[in-house]
């Protein structure tokens, strides 16, 4: 019998991301699986459903790419992934507690249901910022009301050092019309800056502490992903800290 290749898609669900899978889930196709993956989680949904109902997973190690994604889900945005739909013998092998704790459903309508149930509305803020020298201003205000609104005003001060360096960034090294968007999910504060080249932020050549160095001493986590249209780069700070 002749293996069906590995297929995906992803669908918007009222700001939910329902991605199908469908065919043969092996090792070799887990690289392009995780970027396109990865890709709707830079996209910042509510919540990422991986559907998994018409999916076979002869190689069982290759399951360890949910792992992945889902560590990277809980870092930044901090969106939840849920697996639904799985095989028994699928589902089974992810319940063991062998590639970490996974929200198993049964099926997307479940999965969904279980959104419904205990939904929260997301704190976030969002704007698009021209490349120009007042855009740094602009981001660093914008946190600041932030933190007021959501008290949380002992993260005004890095939070807006972070946010200005992500926006000098697109400013000296990309160019692009950029989109800032703050948040507030459970225990962290994200901040993200999203612009149109898919190429890997650079290190400031400003004089001082500055750029991607200082981002890296006040955020908890950092990093960037691919996007559809470019990339986006991101960082999370505790609201203990």
């Amino acid at each position: 019998m002749t293996a069906e290749a590995l297929t995906f898609s992803a669908d918007d669900r009222a700001g939910r991301t329902v991605f199908a899978l469908r065919g043969e889930l092996t090792l070799r196709a887990t690289g392009r699986l995780r970027t396109a993956l990865l890709k709707s989680i830079a996209e910042q949904p509510e919540a990422l459903l991986v559907d998994l109902s018409r999916t076979s997973v002869p190689e069982p190690a290759a399951l360890a790419v949910f792992t992945a994604v889902v560590r990277q889900a809980a870092t930044w945005p901090g969106t939840p992934v849920l697996l639904c739909g799985a095989v028994p013998d699928v589902a089974g092998l992810l319940a063991g507690g062998g590639y970490g704790r996974m929200s198993l459903h049964d099926s997307v309508a479940a999965g969904l249901a279980m959104l419904d149930e205990g939904r929260e509305s997301l704190l976030f803020i969002t704007d698009e910022l021209l490349p120009v020298s007042g855009a740094s201003r602009h981001a660093r205000n914008m946190v600041t009301e932030a933190c007021g609104r959501w008290s949380l005003p002992q993260l005004a001060g890095p939070a807006s050092l972070v946010v200005s360096e992500l926006v000098a960034n697109v400013i000296d090294h990309v160019g692009t019309i950029m989109t800032l968007r703050i948040s507030h999910r459970g225990r962290y504060l994200h901040l993200a800056v999203r612009d149109g080249s898919p190429v890997a932020p650079e290190r400031s050549d400003r004089p001082g502490p500055s750029g991607l160095a200082m981002v890296d001493s006040l955020a908890t986590h950092w990093g960037w992903l691919p996007t559809r249209d470019g990339k986006v780069v991101w960082a999370t700070l505790a609201t203990d800290a």
